[in-house]
C-alpha cells in the first residue's frame, strides 16, 4: 500500500511539474487518435454499406438458348468451379417476360403485340458478398463470358469498381494513420519522459544510492505514460463523437440517411483503441526510462 501511494505520488508530481510538456504530448496523443480513429470510422462504416449494397450484387448471363436440365447443371458445376456463390437462378424466356411486364406495370399495354418468348433466357448467379468478392467480380465475368452459349455478362461494373477502390483507399489512409498514431505518440511519449529525468536526473541519482530498484524509479514514469495514454485516447474519441453526432444531426433529412445507417464504434472498439494508446504511451515510457537508466 505505502509502494502504490509513493509511486501515485510521484507520478502526480511529475505531472505537475512538468506539465508544459505533458500537455503537448497530451494534445498530440488526441489529435493522432482523431485521426486514426475517423479514417478507422469512415472504412468501418464504408465497409457496412458496401455489404448493404451487395444484397443486390448478381451477375446475369443471357444464353443463347434455354439450356435443359443437363445443361443447367453443367452451367452449375463451372460456376461454383470459379468461385463460390450464394445462389444460381436459372430464368427462361416466360420468366423473363413475366418480371419485364411486371416492371412496366401500369404500361404493359405496350407488350400486346410482341411475343412472349421475345427475350432471352438467363443465369442470374449472386456471388458470396466480401470485399474479395469485388476484386475478383471482374474475372468471373471474363470468366463467365467465355462459357459456351453465352451472349453477355452484365453486372454493375462501374459502381462496383470505383466502391472497390474507394475501399482500397480507405484501406491504405488507415494504415497510414495507424503509423502515425504509432510514431507519435510513442515519440512524444518517449521525448516528455526523457526531459523529465533529464531535469530530475540528480534526485533520481540518489534514490539509486539510497537503495531504490530501476523499477521503483521506472514505475511512476510508466504509470504517467499510461495515464496519458488514456486521457488523450478518451478525449480523441470524444471529439470524433461530437463531430459524428453533429453529422448525424446535420444530414438526418438527407435521402442518404434513408438508404444506409452510419454507426459510431462499439463499446470493445472503443476500449481496443484506449488500450493500444495506453499501450503504446506505456511502451514509449518504458523505453525512453530504460535508455535513461541504463547510461
Amino acid at each position: 500500500m505505502k509502494f502504490l501511494f509513493a509511486v501515485l505520488s510521484q507520478t502526480w508530481r511529475n505531472i505537475i511539474e512538468t506539465w508544459r510538456s505533458q500537455l503537448l504530448s497530451l494534445v498530440t496523443i488526441t489529435l493522432s487518435v482523431l485521426i486514426f480513429a475517423f479514417f478507422y470510422l469512415v472504412y468501418m462504416n464504408a465497409l457496412h454499406a458496401g455489404d448493404l449494397l451487395n444484397n443486390d450484387l448478381r451477375l446475369i448471363v443471357y444464353l443463347e438458348e434455354q439450356p435443359d436440365h443437363s445443361l443447367q447443371e453443367e452451367y452449375r458445376h463451372k460456376i461454383e468451379k470459379f468461385d463460390q456463390v450464394e445462389r444460381i437462378e436459372f430464368v427462361s424466356r416466360l420468366e423473363a417476360y413475366d418480371r419485364f411486364k411486371e416492371q412496366l406495370n401500369e404500361n404493359e399495354d405496350v407488350l400486346q403485340e410482341i411475343p412472349h418468348d421475345f427475350l432471352p433466357p438467363s443465369i442470374e448467379i449472386f456471388p458470396k458478398r466480401s470485399l474479395d468478392t469485388l476484386s475478383r467480380i471482374k474475372l468471373f465475368s471474363e470468366y463467365l463470358q467465355s462459357l459456351p452459349g453465352v451472349l453477355k455478362v452484365q453486372y454493375g461494373r462501374e459502381w462496383v469498381e470505383r466502391f472497390y477502390s474507394f475501399i482500397q483507399l480507405l484501406r491504405i489512409i488507415v494504415l497510414l494513420s495507424g503509423a502515425l498514431l504509432i510514431l507519435t505518440t510513442t515519440f512524444m511519449m518517449g521525448h516528455s519522459i526523457r526531459l523529465t529525468m533529464l531535469t530530475r536526473k540528480k534526485e533520481l541519482e540518489l534514490l539509486r544510492l539510497v537503495g531504490a530498484s530501476d523499477n521503483y524509479i521506472r514505475f511512476p514514469f510508466f504509470l504517467e505514460g499510461a495515464i496519458l495514454g488514456v486521457l488523450g485516447a478518451g478525449t480523441g474519441l470524444g471529439a470524433l463523437y461530437l463531430l459524428f453526432s453533429w453529422i448525424q444531426l446535420r444530414f438526418s433529412g438527407q435521402a442518404m440517411q434513408g438508404m444506409f445507417t452510419f454507426n459510431f464504434f462499439s463499446g470493445t472498439s472503443v476500449g481496443m483503441i484506449i488500450l493500444l494508446a495506453v499501450l503504446l504511451c506505456a511502451g514509449g515510457s518504458f523505453t525512453s526510462t530504460r535508455k535513461i537508466l541504463n547510461l
